[in-house]
């Protein structure tokens, strides 16, 4: 494990990985998301970890896609095929969140933006502190939140969705709340210790049981996850080609207001 990037450690009986980029907020790189990825892997036999928890380092739980991943992709030959793979990639480390058959904390340190968002929403249960805020803040770039579109939707239904996806605004922690994305708010120096309360209530249970249950939520009540998913991944590299990806990139990393074609 690559702990410059992730921090993966384990406190049975959960697990924690630890998002490790606070000077950049944690902005998920395509190498972050494969380190996520092959600690979701290595710990899928671990017997010791009945729960795994996902928080960040700093002041922000992740700012989402790593911008300067797009734009530098956007000067390669093949920019269509490195988007692509980028959507697939993340497309896969979701479908891997809500098929591991132990049970998903995310334990949000602070703000979660963009992709970051659907990373959070494909964990089963979200622990937030008050300063958590969410927005999905993409169509002000010029792009789509098609990971998180799905994951939204399926959480708290089309409506709240609509809001949060077509306007990018940003709502505080509690707004957060009471619509239903995050299930508790508590201190921020009680975020891992709740996350962790909650591995150990899971502990005692049957492991069995616990998988066959999560199959049951993510599988047969969100029957339609995973195709909207492939479809979203499909949305999302598409949205990177265009004139409005470009200047809204280019406007957010220069900070300056876009001139959109």
């Amino acid at each position: 494990m690559n702990d410059t990037l992730l921090q993966l450690r384990v406190d049975a009986p959960s697990a924690t990985l630890i998002l490790n980029r606070p000077e950049q907020r944690n902005a998920l790189s395509r190498q972050l998301i494969g380190l996520v990825q092959q600690a979701f892997s290595d710990l899928h036999q671990e017997k010791r970890v009945r729960a795994v928890i996902l928080t960040g380092t700093g002041q922000t739980f992740s700012a989402g896609t790593d911008l300067n991943d797009i734009r530098q992709a956007a000067r390669r030959q093949d920019a269509a095929q490195q988007w692509h793979a980028d959507a697939s990639q993340f497309r896969e480390l979701l479908e891997t969140m809500l098929q591991f058959p132990k049970p998903i904390i995310a334990a949000l340190n602070g703000p979660v933006y963009g992709s970051a968002a659907a990373l959070a929403l494909a964990a089963d249960m979200v622990i937030a502190g008050k300063q958590a805020g969410f927005c999905l803040p993409e169509v002000q770039r010029g792009l789509v939140a098609g990971w998180a579109a799905p994951l939204v939707a399926f959480r708290v239904g089309a409506g709240h969705a609509a809001r949060l996806l077509l306007t990018g605004m940003e709502i505080d922690a509690q707004e957060a709340h009471r619509i239903g994305l995050y299930q508790e708010l508590v201190a921020e120096d009680m975020i891992w210790v709740r996350a962790h309360q909650l591995a150990q209530q899971v502990a005692q249970t049957s492991a069995e049981a616990v998988n066959l249950t999560k199959r049951l939520l993510n599988e047969t009540v969100g029957d339609a996850i995973r195709t909207q998913l492939f479809s979203a991944a499909a949305t999302t590299a598409s949205a990177r080609t265009t004139e409005a990806a470009s200047e809204g990139v280019a406007a957010f990393l220069e900070k300056r207001p876009p001139d959109w074609p």
